[in-house]
């Protein structure tokens, strides 16, 4: 039943990270034949944007090291699909191929930011820095990810402040958007507002905004929802709820596409998603992991369970 509530987004644009963020932790080698046709029906689902793989070091991110060979093969989809650069060679890859827009990311922690890149926030705000200048050169569209904005499993809650001031370096140095993750799950909606409206205060206009939520203590739907009232349009999201993050073990997976575009068909905001479509490229893709989704709309739509698969 679609029950429209006053004073949020008529539209979202639902970021999809699934293909990147939800599968680059999987233990088993991904074909690159399944992450092609995942990308394929994903579009096919109605999602505009999809973050289609990582030009990381293989050693890093042994999952993604096929980028150079999948991105060809997305030369058909009718999405835009961003693709994470950590790094001046990253991004030299990824314009050889062609990309048209691309994400960096930093931590809004020093353990983090030593944990995941092994530099201190200074250092990676200083490599990061010339690799916007030179997206932006090309005319690429660059999206800052801002990690650990909420917790951080080993200092604990993370200032407000401090998230603010890396969020606004990001910006400052050519970033067309920010988004900002709930990396280890532990945000809840009063947080969120505080920090939205604190990036305000400082000068941070909310359409610049997205935010990236997992759902470690069932949080990522209410706080989402407590970001829409705040007026964010952005929302990332990863089809089944696949991903989790490598450095930071208590973290489950990313808020479900399927979920999230359950609760906005219910809000009566329009996405552009097709629930079904969508909801079967899910269970596809569960299959080919050889596990269940962990998505509830998934196991509700589908008629199945854990137990079950």
């Amino acid at each position: 039943m679609v029950v429209p509530t006053q004073d949020l987004p008529p539209r979202v644009r639902i970021y999809e990270v699934g293909a990147r963020d939800g599968l680059q932790n999987e233990n088993s080698a991904v074909p690159t034949e399944v992450k092609a046709e995942f990308i394929h029906r994903l579009a096919q689902a109605g999602l505009t944007t999809i973050e289609a793989t990582s030009f990381v070091h293989p050693e890093w991110v042994p999952q993604l090291a096929d980028a150079e060979q999948l991105f060809p093969l997305l030369a058909d989809v009718e999405a835009k699909l961003p693709v994470l650069v950590p790094n001046a060679r990253g991004l030299d890859r990824a314009l050889a191929l062609g990309a048209r827009s691309v994400a960096v990311f930093v931590s809004a922690t020093e353990s983090f930011a030593k944990a995941n890149l092994n530099r201190t926030m200074g250092e990676a705000l200083a490599v990061t820095e010339p690799v916007v200048a030179r997206a932006r050169e090309q005319k690429v569209h660059v999206r800052g990810y801002l990690s650990m904005c909420f917790g951080d499993p080993w200092e604990g809650p993370v200032p407000i402040a401090q998230v603010v001031r890396t969020a606004k370096s990001l910006l400052d140095m050519g970033c067309e958007e920010l988004s900002l993750g709930d990396t280890i799950g532990v945000a809840t909606p009063g947080h969120v507002l505080a920090l939205l409206a604190e990036l305000n205060e400082e000068g941070v206009p909310t359409d610049r905004i997205g935010v990236h939520f997992h759902d470690t203590y069932g949080q990522a739907l209410s706080n989402t929802l407590a970001a829409l009232q705040h007026g964010v349009s952005t929302v990332d999201a990863s089809a089944g709820g696949l991903g989790g993050c490598p450095y930071a073990k208590s973290a489950t997976g990313n808020l479900a596409t399927e979920d999230l575009v359950w609760m906005l068909d219910g809000l009566g905001i329009e996405t552009g998603v097709d629930l079904g479509r969508l909801t079967a490229t899910s269970a596809w893709m569960a299959e080919q992991l050889g596990r269940p989704s962990p998505s509830r709309t998934v196991r509700a739509l589908t008629g199945t369970s854990h137990q079950e698969q």
